[in-house]
């Protein structure tokens, strides 16, 4: 079966021309810095001990920043390598003054390009992020026998199954792993049954915060903008057809014409289309990178740039979360939590359930499906005075044990 896959990675590699035009041509890949996936590197390795941490896309790398926050503090660390595979990532890595990190794009997971991607970087301890799999990367990795950690494990019951299809190959390449930290115990149940040896469970990452400040780009008029306006609730992460969802639900819980929302698409790519969509609903919508033409009058505001969500949040008392009226299985609401605010959501949270069921002990969510039963419960939580700030600093403490508890097993590896 290796050998198929590694058939497949050269098969890739010789497409991959191609596939990297396509995507530079949908602003999916960086036009300049596209050739660090094929392990060409541009960034210089200082001497001295490297921790490689690798995250997918932008969730999995704000969760790591409050740890390599951590790490940067140690003088033998020199430096810090973090990869990841999305655009939008890179981009929010760049908000965040990191002394010692520096970031590069992860290679191609085909034999050669990640033998050399190590040579390379020679890193004394590898961090992988929640459900991040590249056998060719894991294979060379335990070859040169560096210590490997899956941080903030996370594996779904879908992941799970699919795993158990290759059964032999997942004992082989879970088996690599030096340390699995999980973030709940679903995880630690199937990574003992994909032949994880040792597990550690120290509680999910993503309730810890950074205590680094990222400065908003919001012009004074967008700030005057926002804090004369009332902001019926805000949408965040919104897949295909809940942006429509929303607008509706804010026709019919609006008080007045100084009435808005806040939509923030999980996937910003799609910006225009929305604008589109909502305006044909007779609403008027404003571009949040249209920062000085604003329209008093408008109705919905559609945040188009990564990494402010955290800004509009502390503008609201409702959140919605997107990706659980669709089938997708929900977002992870712990910054809408951790602000203050109470979290709606739809059916389908099988990705965070753990996260959810923990909220919904402490009356921080609530489900909503109908319009009818949105606007109902949405009428019953804008009369609410409670902003849940015993809540809010409850969650943050609990952010600050589980990132000890995490940073306390990492440092045993180095």
């Amino acid at each position: 079966m290796l050998t198929i896959y590694r058939f497949v990675t050269y098969l890739v590699l010789v497409l991959s021309p191609i596939i990297v035009l396509f995507r530079i041509f949908r602003n999916k890949e960086h036009p300049k810095r596209f050739l660090e996936k094929y392990s060409l590197n541009k960034i210089k390795k200082k001497t001295g001990k490297t921790v490689w941490f690798h995250g997918s896309s932008v969730g999995e790398i704000l969760s790591s920043i409050p740890v390599i926050e951590k790490l940067e503090k140690k003088k033998d660390i020199k430096q810090i390598l973090l990869t990841s595979n999305t655009l939008s990532s890179s981009k929010i890595i760049k908000k965040f003054k990191l002394n010692k990190t520096v970031h590069q794009f992860f290679p191609l997971d085909i034999n050669f390009i990640t033998l050399k991607f190590l040579n390379y970087w020679k890193p004394n301890l590898v961090i992988f992020l929640e459900s991040e799999i590249w056998p060719n990367m894991l294979i060379n990795i335990n070859k040169k026998k560096i210590p490997l950690i899956l941080l903030n494990g996370r594996i779904t019951k879908k992941s799970f199954k699919n795993w158990l299809t290759i059964k032999s190959i997942s004992k082989r390449i879970f088996g690599y792993f030096d340390l699995c930290l999980a973030q709940n115990i679903e995880t630690i149940r199937y990574l003992k049954d994909l032949g994880v040896k040792k597990i550690k469970n120290p509680g999910n990452l993503k309730f810890s915060e950074s205590s680094i400040k990222i400065p908003s780009k919001i012009s004074k008029l967008q700030k005057i903008f926002l804090s004369k306006k009332n902001i019926i609730f805000c949408a965040v992460s919104t897949h295909p057809s809940e942006e429509i969802y929303c607008a509706n639900l804010f026709k019919k819980v609006k008080k007045n014409k100084n009435s808005i929302i806040i939509i923030i698409p999980r996937h910003i790519d799609r910006s225009h289309q929305i604008k589109t969509e909502l305006e044909s609903l007779n609403l008027k919508v404003h571009l949040h990178s249209d920062k000085e033409n604003i329209n008093f009058d408008t109705n919905i505001y559609l945040v188009d740039s990564y990494g402010e969500t955290k800004f509009f949040l502390k503008y609201c008392k409702i959140v919605f979360m997107g990706g659980s009226l669709i089938s997708h299985g929900g977002q992870n609401p712990i910054e809408a939590a951790r602000i203050g605010c109470k979290v709606l959501h739809g059916p389908y949270i099988n990705n965070f359930k753990d996260v959810y069921s923990l909220l919904k002990k402490n009356k921080i969510t609530k489900k909503i499906d109908t319009l009818k039963n949105a606007e109902k419960i949405f009428i019953n939580e804008i009369k609410e005075k409670n902003f849940n700030k015993k809540i809010a600093k409850k969650l943050k403490n609990l952010g600050s044990a589980i990132l000890r508890k995490n940073l306390g097993e990492i440092e045993k590896q180095i």
